[in-house]
């Protein structure tokens, strides 16, 4: 299952994440129609919070320090208002919505 975005078919693995990260706003908007999300300004927000990390530490961040670092971007952020952006799960879900490959183990930093 890959995304077509701009006319270029992206891979990904057998649960839908990118192989290779894709930094376009199209492959998001792509990715959030697929998972049934409509975008909004917070949606964006962690996107672009997701995408900072991953460029940053090379992976994206388990729930606890994504929830803690979206509390200092998005007033009042919590698990609920996360959750309510992507039911599936914020951490797994924002970051194929974002258009990064899947975040592996519980761990993280």
């Amino acid at each position: 299952m890959g995304y077509v975005v701009n006319g270029t078919e992206l891979e990904t693995d057998d649960q839908g994440y990118l192989l290779e990260p894709d930094y376009s706003d199209d492959a998001v908007s792509v990715i959030a129609a697929a998972e049934g999300i409509t975008l909004n300004d917070d949606h964006w927000k962690v996107v672009q919070y997701l995408r900072d990390q991953y460029r940053e530490h090379g992976h994206t961040p388990n729930f606890r320090n994504m929830l803690k670092g979206m509390g200092e971007i998005i007033s009042g952020c919590d698990s609920k208002a996360l959750y309510d952006l992507f039911p599936l799960g914020p951490a797994k879900q924002g970051a194929k919505v974002a258009g990064l490959p899947q975040p592996l183990g519980k761990g993280g930093y």
